[in-house]
């Protein structure tokens, strides 16, 4: 099984440490492909980003079609309904994947996310995927995305602070971290704080590898109709 794990934006450091997660989860027969745009925003931080990353995105996954699987590896499912229309095999995206298995696990979850400008794409995607009943709250840290690429000790004192605040005030009983830039820190925040805590890198993985061994494909019915050459 060959899976595609596509980080939209452009940091190398990042895509990295995504492959690095991906490949720990995976079963042994799985090959990890991890990969990154040579040209768009060196983040995703809003819906500008998210728009100006989108190019750079389809054509990494146009030359990489022969995967069995594609992770869109950004938290705000960048593309995602573009990526599944231009792919017949399973797409996940690592919030929807992430959203789904916390509401598994908890009644209630909240996400952790990084600034305040991405919340309200994280909000309408749980009222997209139907699950904004089961999430409690999203919460900002207010770390930059880059942030935690370097010294991540204070970025990470504040994603503490955020989940102590979630357990405390929204009652949430898991969380979801909100950045693929996150996604190294999982464990030991699990362990930390008694609660599960969620990286989509690795929920995702897990499904594609589900969904292939299922045979499941996109459907090609409706508006994932592949596109027209124009």
């Amino acid at each position: 099984m060959r899976i595609l794990v596509v980080n939209p934006n452009t940091t190398a450091s990042m895509t990295e440490k995504i492959g690095a997660t991906a490949r720990a989860v995976a079963s042994s027969g799985t090959e990890i492909i991890a990969v990154n745009p040579a040209h768009g925003p060196v983040s995703i931080e809003g819906y500008y980003d998210e728009a100006i990353s989108l190019a750079g995105l389809l054509q990494v996954v146009e030359a990489n079609l022969d995967v069995d699987a594609i992770v869109v590896a950004c938290f705000d499912d960048t593309g995602l309904d573009a990526v599944r229309s231009l792919a017949g095999c399973p797409v996940v995206a690592i919030g929807e994947a992430a959203f789904h298995m916390a509401s598994m696990l908890s009644n209630k979850f909240s996400v952790v996310t990084t600034l305040a400008r991405s919340v309200p794409a994280i909000e309408h995607n749980l009222v997209r995927y139907g699950l904004a009943t089961r999430c409690a709250r999203v919460r900002s840290t207010e770390v930059a995305v880059l942030d935690l690429e370097h010294d991540a000790g204070p970025a990470r004192a504040k994603i503490d602070t955020e989940i102590r605040r979630a357990i405390a005030e929204d009652r949430a009983e898991a969380i979801v971290l909100g950045c693929a830039g996150m996604t190294d820190l999982t464990r030991s925040l699990t362990a930390d704080h008694g609660l599960p805590v969620l990286d989509g890198v690795g929920c995702a993985v897990v499904l594609c590898e589900g969904l292939v061994r299922l045979g499941l494909k996109t459907s090609r019915l409706g508006g994932y109709t592949p596109p027209v050459k124009k």
